[in-house]
This record gives C-alpha cells, structure tokens and sequence, in this order.
C-alpha cells in the first residue's frame, strides 16, 4: 500500500507491548503504508488524509504480531511419529527418514506451517533448516519462496551439520555436508536472500544445528563468518541432560562453556531450548546479551524439561517464543504457547509468580523481535514501526465473559484471529489466509507426506 494510503482501525483493545505496556481500553490505530503511524485512546483523528479503509474493531484485542524465533518447517511431513521418545531416540527414530526430503516436500511443508502460523496471529516468522541431501535441490529457496508467498516477514536460519555417525553424532553419514561445502553454501544463502533494510521481509542467519550434530570447526567458523557478513546467529543450545552429558565427554565443559569457547555467546546470537542452564550459564546469557527461543510444548513432548525463564528474564536474558518443529510440536501454533508458557513455567521453581499474562505476551511479541535483532522495528505497536498487527476477536462465547483482554488472549482458549497485517498488508481475515489456499496446501502436505512416508520404508 502506498504510503499515503491510511487504513484506520477503531473501537478496540489495545497491547501496544511498548516500554511501558501502554494499554487502552477503547482505543484506535492509523496505519499509512506500511508503518503505524499514529495510535491512543477512542477515535481516530477527524480529517485524515487518503484513508482507504476503516474498520470498526468492537470486541476485538489488537496486539503486536506474533513471532516466531525457532521452528523446522520440513517436520510439517512427519508429525505424530516417535511420540513417545525422548530427544536423542527421537532423532535417532526420525534422522534416516528426514534425511530422504527433497524440493517438492520442504516446499510442501513450508507452506504448511507458515499457514498454521499466518491463520493464528504469527507475523514474523523463522524456519532452521539444517538438512541439505546431496540432489534435494533449492531447499533454502523453496523455503523463502513458501514464506514470501504467504506475505509474512520471514528470517531463514540457514543450517548445517558435519557430524554424522562416524564421527560421534547422531545424523546418517549420507545426511551431513562438508565443512568447506556447509560454510560455502551457507555464504551463498545470504548473499542472495539476505535483506537488511528496515522493512526487510527476507533476512538469514548462519545457523549450524547443535552440539552434537556440528564439528568444533564449523561452529567456529560459522561465527566467524556470521559476523564477516554482518548477520545473525543461530543453534540449539542446553535442551537436554543427554546433550550436557554429551558435552562434557566430548569438550570437557558443559554446553555454555563450550559455547563461549567457540564464539557463540554475543548479543548477535540466539539459541533454542536453554532449558538446563544453572546460574552461571544465566549469567553468561545475560552478560553477553545472548537470546533465548523458549519452546515450552516440544520441551514437554520430549520430557526435556522446564526452561528457568523467569530467572532469564530477571537476569536481562532476551526472551522469545518459538514453536519448534512440528514432529515435536504438532498443532504448530504459537498463540497457543503463549498460554503453555505461563502455565509450563508455573510447575517449575517460582510456581504461581513465575509468568503473568502480560509477560506472557511480550515474550510473543517484543521478545520474539529482540531475539531476532529487529526490535526497532516490530514487536510493539509504536508509531514509526512496522505495521505488523493482528486483531483478536474477544465477544464470542469463548472469551466474553473475562473483563481483561489480555488475560482472555492468553489464558482463554485459542481466540480467533479477525485480521492480521505484515507490512500494512492483510493477509488473514475471519481465520482464514487470503494469500494462499489452505485446502490444497492441506491435499499437497498430505501427498508429501505419504511420498516420504514411502521412500523411507523402501530405504
């Protein structure tokens, strides 16, 4: 939408998540292009200029988008399997099988968990994508094409693994790249895709998979060059007592530690799980600036355990939100984490105190956009940031009764999206996507699914 054009939206809720968790009651916000350009308590100014929509917001919540800051959208075409497994078996179970995904499959599931994320209030979002077969194809751009043509903001987290079984890792041999051909590829994908313009839509970070399935040299490397290039970084980090174990038989050091010793603690990283840190690891988080992607529900599935994200935050941890893969977590929604991480959090060490409703939705929103270093630009709804929205239908039978918003939004039941904007442009209405068509993106993860399911068993 051109700049000069305005949509006005009134009559609402408002979370704007800003510095001061600014709320109001009855409120409206003035979009212009693709920027918030004004927003406060009841009307909207008279005599607005080129205002080419209004809409009356009566019982909904308008919030920040939702985003996401760690998934795997190729497990789109694998879920309900290993479900009683815990982590390192559940990769064993699952690896020979991934291993076998090409194009048409990760372009399949792409788009499938993009649409469960879109439908339900997800605005940014980010895919590690870690397993690169020798003939699969343009995965990478498959991926960034899916997330492009849903419209939503997207950031690629470009894996990578060069440890496979004989060297000590979990990964088949036949699923792991070289040193020098996982960095050079890696190079490849940001020098192509990456954006770092204020209102990028694409943007990548150099993201080798974890400990256990990376050599010591291409986790150096790999921040190394990161930083040559002026990007993110990305891994999973302290999951599970297996991986802590892992580390300590193989480095000689826990898993934060070793971090550090490879370059891998700065405020230009994040990483997913932290879910067994003790105090010194916080400390060494919060010192550095290093981010957090919390995943409370494929933490419970994998009987992972409860991340301390009451002390991260307490510390000055950053904190956001991720879904994870969707072969741990099978719904593949997020607004549906913000519920499960307060209630998750509430059976660790700070019980009732641990998470309120409010904190809850800032790790969705604010959290997720300063783990993905783009907090000036999304997360809150601040006049000159991006107009990155979503409104919450509240009067229904579900929700009407519960006199706060917010507290509807995240210890109701999952609310019902009316519209969501990414970059001033909507792109869900009444729960249903208008930039792609679900049911044939249901019929073709389907088909990928049974294809792969097929080609493992002939394997």
């Amino acid at each position: 939408m051109a700049a000069d054009r305005r949509i006005v939206i009134e009559n609402c809720a408002i979370a704007t998540v800003d510095g001061h968790d600014t709320e109001y009651a009855c409120g409206h916000l003035v979009l212009a292009g693709n920027r918030i350009e004004s927003l406060g308590a009841g009307s909207a100014p008279e005599g607005l200029e080129n205002v080419v929509r209004r809409i009356d917001a009566s019982g909904h919540l308008v919030t920040p988008g939702l985003i996401n800051t760690h998934h795997h959208f190729y497990q789109w075409i694998t879920r309900g399997l290993a479900t009683d497994h815990n982590l390192f078996n559940w990769l064993v179970t699952l690896y020979p099988t991934w291993a076998r995904i090409d194009e048409p499959m990760v372009r399949a599931a792409a788009q499938g968990s993009l649409a469960m994320m879109a439908r339900g209030g997800v605005t940014t979002a980010m895919d590690h994508h870690y397993v690169f077969p020798q003939g699969s194809g343009d995965l990478s751009g498959a991926i960034i094409g899916a997330a492009r043509d849903m419209g939503v903001r997207f950031t690629l987290a470009r894996g990578s693994m060069d440890r496979s079984e004989k060297d000590g890792g979990l990964p088949p041999d036949f699923a792991v790249e070289t040193l020098d051909g996982a960095l050079a590829a890696t190079e490849e994908t940001v020098r192509q895709h990456h954006d770092a313009s204020f209102d990028a839509m694409t943007q990548v970070a150099v993201a080798p998979c974890s400990p256990f399935s990376v050599s010591t040299e291409l986790l150096r490397d790999g921040a190394q060059l990161a930083r040559r290039l002026g990007v993110r970084l990305h891994t999973h980090g302290s999951e599970t007592v297996e991986e802590e174990k892992f580390c300590h038989e193989l480095f000689g050091m826990g898993p934060t530690d070793y971090f550090e010793s490879t370059g891998w603690l700065g405020e230009d990283v994040w990483m997913a799980h932290c879910v067994h840190m003790n105090d010194s690891d916080i400390a060494a988080f919060a010192r550095s600036r290093t981010g957090v992607a919390h995943c409370p529900s494929s933490n419970a599935r994998l009987a992972a355990g409860i991340a301390r994200v009451p002390d991260m935050l307490a510390a000055g941890v950053p904190v956001g939100l991720g879904v994870d893969g969707t072969a741990s977590n099978e719904s593949g929604e997020l607004h549906t984490e913000l519920r499960n991480a307060l209630l998750i959090n509430r059976l660790g060490a700070h019980r009732e105190a641990a998470l309120n409703a409010r904190q809850a939705l800032r790790l969705g929103t604010y959290g997720g956009a300063q783990v993905l270093g783009r907090a000036a630009e999304t997360g809150s709804l601040e006049p000159g940031k991006l107009a990155d929205l979503v409104l919450w239908k509240l009067d229904t039978l579900a929700h009407a009764s519960i006199a706060d918003p917010v507290t509807a939004l995240v210890f109701g039941a999952a609310a019902p999206v009316t519209a969501s904007f990414v970059d001033g442009r909507q792109i869900v209405e009444d729960g249903r996507l208008l930039t792609a068509d679900e049911d044939a993106i249901a019929r073709a993860t389907r088909d990928e699914a049974q294809r792969l399911a097929r080609i493992a068993a002939q394997a």
